[in-house]
């Protein structure tokens, strides 16, 4: 070969090996190298035990610890607000629910997240229905009956929430909203407590997701006087829903979902959702839920999120009518 041809050639050859090399392809490494972190709200929480259910599966499938940081507290807000501002590379995911992502943005003036932007969903995890729920002393008869001696009791009927703005109080706004009912706000500081306070008499009644109540009704402690569901629970064929006594239009569903910080790698939430969505399928994992009063809902990304934008939708509108705020 001559000489001139052979230099080119050589020059040619340096320049495609000193190319960088893209930024995504560098990136693409092995994962999980490191344990990953899984914010969720309170130690025996709904969040709690759904996040150690995907922590188990994950880390029995990567062979990768998936350690659960329990963050509780205002509606499930300081766990989002510490997984959206985390580094968007798939060691840090977050339990949300329709309190912390559909709600939060209406309820609390100065939210320190955006539950949309700030936000990659990767797939909804459950759903349960709110139950209307009474202590027997005040909650005897059905639906029909009760709602005819609280339209003449007005400010006497009460009903206890999880606290301003959670998921109780806005299905009781709601329901009072669509059958024109007079009912008294009573918020407590989480479930726990507002379930205590129907369980005790303090309060008349109280909105709350069927996985919390369903132990004290099937013990015979509370009433459930109707779902606030399109349909009645596989798991409490029993349990009447509004609609079946002429109310309609007052569906609320305490949904949960597993997101990462906006900006993570697709292929991370491709991964992650494939791996979460099997183990959601599976017939231990629906029956253990449909027993708790859930049931599993996987998604992909795109359907969760278009499920989300309906939610923020209703729910900022019962907000902005009923007035509620949090702060």
């Amino acid at each position: 070969m001559h000489w001139s041809r052979f230099a080119r050639l050589v020059l040619l050859v340096g320049h495609v090996l000193c190319v960088p090399v893209p930024a995504h392809a560098a990136e693409q490494r092995p994962y999980p190298e490191r344990p990953v972190r899984m914010i969720a709200g309170s130690p025996g929480a709904d969040s709690d035990l759904m996040a150690r259910l995907v922590a188990q599966r994950l880390g029995e499938r990567w062979g990768q610890r998936f350690v659960v940081d329990n963050r509780g507290g205002t509606g499930g807000t300081i766990a989002a607000a510490i997984g959206a501002r985390a580094t968007p590379d798939g060691y840090t995911l977050t339990i949300g629910h329709v309190g912390s992502i559909a709600a939060a943005t209406f309820v609390y003036r100065h939210l320190p997240y955006d539950p949309v932007r700030d936000f990659a969903p990767i797939t909804q995890l459950s759903s349960a229905p709110v139950v209307l729920v009474g202590n027997p002393s005040s909650a005897s008869g059905t639906l029909t009956t009760l709602a005819a001696q609280w339209q003449v009791r007005h400010e006497d009927v009460t009903f206890s929430s999880a606290g301003a703005g959670t998921v109780s109080h806005l299905a009781g706004a709601l329901f009072a909203s669509r059958t024109g009912l007079q009912l008294r706000h009573v918020p407590y500081k989480g479930a726990s407590p507002a379930l205590i306070a129907v369980l005790s008499g303090e309060t008349n009644f109280s909105f709350l997701s069927l996985a919390t109540a369903l132990p004290q009704v099937r013990a015979g402690k509370l009433n459930a006087l109707a779902l606030l569901a399109p349909k009645r629970f596989p798991g409490a064929q029993e349990i009447p829903t509004a609609a079946e006594s002429g109310y309609r239009g007052v569906e609320s569903l305490v949904w949960m979902g597993l997101f990462a910080p906006a900006g993570t790698p697709h292929e991370l939430i491709d991964r992650i959702n494939k791996e979460v969505t099997a183990m959601l399928r599976s017939r231990e994992a629906r029956e253990t839920w449909l027993a708790r009063g859930a049931e599993l809902t996987p998604s992909t990304p795109r359907q969760f999120g278009d499920y989300i934008r309906l939610e923020v939708a209703k729910w900022g509108d019962v907000i902005r009518r009923a007035g509620i705020h949090a702060d």
